[in-house]
């Protein structure tokens, strides 16, 4: 791969690199290392891609690949506080800021299979090849994932909308 392929690659996919790892992290801090992972080993990778959606799965898996090294490493903390995705830019619109409160506090495994799904527009076909599971399994985790989110997003909504009684002045 040439400096100036590798340069137009990075520009280009390092958001989604970083995205994809955000969302299976939940860290910024680890998304930045995995985000610069991926980004060597696309450097360092001796390989020809067919065609741009071959080396975009390609840096999808390898991404989806580091991201599960990290969850398992010695090093990583068991327990990352869902608070540090609060200091990334929120959405302007409420709307989109609260379905991405809803997604960010769903399991690991469904947030990714939304995230590829939904924001980078990946089929189930290839959300299940960029997380190594089968296609049927990726159908019930969005099946479920989007059970979760109508559920909490429903319960907010009655929470917001309790009436609450005026009291009668006399």
């Amino acid at each position: 791969m040439t400096d100036e392929a590798f340069a137009r690659a990075a520009r280009t996919y390092g958001d989604t690199i970083y995205r994809v790892a955000y969302h299976a992290l939940g860290s910024p801090h680890d998304a930045e290392d995995v985000m610069q992972t991926v980004l060597l080993r696309l450097y360092e990778c001796k390989k020809d891609f067919e065609s741009e959606e071959h080396m975009k799965h390609w840096i999808l898996r390898v991404a989806v690949n580091e991201s599960r090294r990290v969850l398992r490493s010695f090093w990583r903390r068991t327990a990352v506080p869902m608070e540090e995705w609060r200091e990334t830019a929120a959405p302007e619109d409420p709307t989109r800021a609260e379905v991405l409160e809803a997604v960010m506090a769903l399991e690991s495994k469904y947030r990714l299979a939304v995230y590829l799904y939904y924001y980078e527009g990946l089929s189930v076909a290839e959300t299940a090849a960029a997380m190594k599971a089968n296609v049927s399994t990726v159908q019930t985790w969005l099946l479920r994932a989007r059970a979760r989110l109508r559920k909490e997003l429903s319960e907010e909504k009655k929470e917001e909308s309790v009436y609450v009684r005026p009291e009668i002045i006399p």
